[in-house]
């Protein structure tokens, strides 16, 4: 009888779990989450969608409008293509979108927006570029680099 009784007993005390192990895990990926967590940042671009009231104008008004073809970048008046860049070892000539972009921001100072007109297929990257050229432009003062805004505000659509 004295063996049922130390069998009993034995089954009912519980199990001690061993949560050295977990708790090192801790230690070592809270920090590691928290640090990561700092370094990620997220970007918001506010766009300007066309509105119903804009669709008409009574009067032709000159619109900045930059087409990102597969072939290259054209800039356009809103009719007419102004200027025609072509692809520089397969990639976009950003800095000859930039001194267009620079002169046709000197000819027309009040002018505020421009469109970002997209042919299907063109990388969201490309798109991202062209509208941080548009926006901006790096200034060479003396040795010393300085921004200065060109067309802030921006919006983007299908390619005519």
């Amino acid at each position: 009888m004295a063996r049922a009784h130390h069998y009993r007993r034995r089954q009912s005390e519980a199990p001690e779990l061993d949560m050295t192990t977990f708790m090192n895990l801790m230690v070592v990926l809270v920090p590691f989450l928290l640090i990561t967590a700092v370094f990620s940042r997220i970007a918001i671009v506010e766009l300007d969608l066309p509105s119903a009231q804009n669709a008409a104008p009574s009067t032709p008004v000159f619109r900045v409008e930059v087409v990102v073809r597969e072939a290259g970048l054209e800039i356009m008046d809103g009719m007419q293509v102004i200027a025609a860049i072509p692809k520089v070892d397969d990639e976009y000539d950003l800095p000859q979108l930039s001194e267009y972009l620079v002169a046709i921001k000197n000819e027309y100072p009040e002018k505020e927006d421009a469109s970002v007109l997209l042919e299907p297929h063109i990388e969201y990257d490309h798109l991202i570029q062209v509208m941080d050229t548009v926006r901006s432009v790096e200034l060479n003062d003396g040795g010393q680099t300085t921004r200065a805004a060109l067309f802030t505000a921006i919006s983007i659509g299908d390619a005519p």
